[in-house]
């Protein structure tokens, strides 16, 4: 798997450093990316050692940890803790992650915590997300149809066709592919990106759908579907184990298809 080193950037001061306390069993140095736009500071790097003896196994653990009892101004965002809402992605170590499912133990003596690469920051931790949203929204993501829906029933679909959107349809929009891939990193307002075109994939193989045909030449732009090269970094990182990389070439097949 690849590792996505942010660039060195000599603006990034060094912080605070907060150490372990007299006795600490297992101390374990977080390397914390801060940011407050608002501030009118440039970012810095804040050291904390944190004895994580009694602490829980994962990242997010920690910091939760480092907000309730060293720095309460440390922000982040998080929500389920079950790898479910996506709200916790961050780089972590060089990689895209979810902190509350990366655990401690996987990592070294030393850590290294920043946001989603190449995205505008809110604070500290916290990216930007909106144009990321606005791009899945883009895609329509919900069922079209033309005729009317059966009088006495839902819209029904075999086992075989519900098991090709069961993958597609697990994605839970934590930006960890798309802040992984380099041509969104450098076309983000014109490349949808793996996880608004992996949601749009979900869509056009719908059984139940019946705009396939629309929702093809919607992606048939130069930007927003071809900026893809399939560097496959999108599917390293993702914490679900999906592959919007195939998702991306299935894409590009139909459209060929369509045009023979």
């Amino acid at each position: 798997m690849a590792e996505f080193r942010l660039p060195p950037n000599s603006r990034i001061r060094t912080g605070v450093t907060h150490k372990a306390p007299a006795g600490a069993r297992e101390v374990r140095t977080f390397r914390i990316y801060r940011f407050d736009p608002s501030s009118g500071e440039n970012p810095r790097l804040d050291t904390f050692e944190l004895d994580t003896a009694d602490c829980g196994p994962m990242v997010l653990d920690a910091l939760i940890r480092i907000k309730g009892s060293i720095d309460a101004s440390l922000t982040f965002r998080r929500s389920c803790r079950e790898g479910i809402c996506g709200s916790c992605a961050m780089n972590i170590d060089g990689l895209n992650r979810l902190a509350c499912t990366t655990s401690m133990h996987d990592l070294g003596a030393q850590i290294r915590i920043y946001p989603l690469p190449h995205m505008p920051v809110v604070k500290d931790l916290v990216p930007e997300l909106s144009q990321f949203y606005a791009q899945y929204a883009s895609i329509k993501p919900w069922l079209q149809t033309h005729t009317p829906a059966p009088p006495d029933s839902e819209r029904l679909q075999s086992k075989e066709d519900q098991e090709k959107i069961d993958r597609p349809a697990a994605c839970i929009l934590c930006a960890c592919c798309s802040t992984a891939c380099p041509s969104y990193w450098w076309n983000s307002d014109r490349y949808l990106g793996p996880a608004a075109l992996l949601a749009a994939y979900r869509w056009i193989i719908d059984s139940r759908d019946e705009a396939s045909g629309e929702r093809l030449d919607a992606l048939e732009d130069p930007f927003k579907l071809y900026r893809c090269h399939t560097i496959m970094n999108c599917t390293d990182v993702c914490p679900k184990d999906l592959n919007p990389a195939k998702a991306i070439a299935e894409i590009k097949k139909m459209l060929v298809q369509r045009q023979s």
